[in-house]
């Protein structure tokens, strides 16, 4: 069973439906950042403003390896700008079923302004709120051709309390169960 790489941007729902298909399908459950953080023993945050987005990058590439190296079945949160990189790209459709979870720029914005996400979020942690959906909506614009490569594209937008993360939820499980028989087939 090849590992669940879910993309897509900030606030698309990566780590809340990941955890919860997770739990539904019995699955191994990862997220990048919560990773990266370990290897580093710095938060995202700490690390981008000590040692650089580049820094965060290279240690994401190295951790994202590691990651595919042990197989199984595992759904991985990505961080939004990991399939923005060609190597991260290529190894997660080599060795996974990459998924895009798309959410509207209004509600990822909405969901950004919220204190809880916008202080772990060292790009948008500055702006103003008026400047997020703006900022968002230039991000998205700027970062979709990469997500556009992922195997399967999902709607994310439905998680915005219990019930409905969970209906969202098994649609995405059923999604993945039915490409997952496919490429056993194969």
């Amino acid at each position: 069973m090849p590992i669940i790489y879910l993309t897509g941007y900030m606030c698309c729902g990566k780590t809340t439906l990941g955890e919860a298909v997770a739990r539904l399908a019995g699955w191994r459950f990862i997220d990048l950042d919560d990773e990266v953080e370990w290897h580093c023993g710095l938060s995202v945050t700490q690390i981008f403003s000590t040692l650089g987005e580049a820094h965060f990058r290279a240690v994401e590439r190295e951790v994202l390896r590691g990651i595919a190296a042990t197989g199984g079945t595992t759904i991985v949160a990505c961080g939004g700008g990991t399939p923005c990189d060609e190597q991260n790209r290529l190894l997660m459709a080599r060795t996974g079923l990459t998924v895009w979870l798309t959410t509207e720029a209004s509600r990822i914005a909405a969901r950004l302004c919220l204190p809880e996400h916008k202080f772990k979020r060292p790009k948008i942690a500055a702006l103003p709120d008026d400047d997020v959906l703006p900022y968002v909506r230039r991000e998205l614009a700027a970062r979709e051709p990469h997500y556009r490569t992922a195997r399967l594209t999902f709607d994310s937008t439905r998680i915005e309390d219990a019930q409905e993360t969970l209906l969202t939820a098994r649609r995405l499980l059923a999604l993945l169960q039915k490409e997952l028989s496919k490429t056993d087939k194969e």
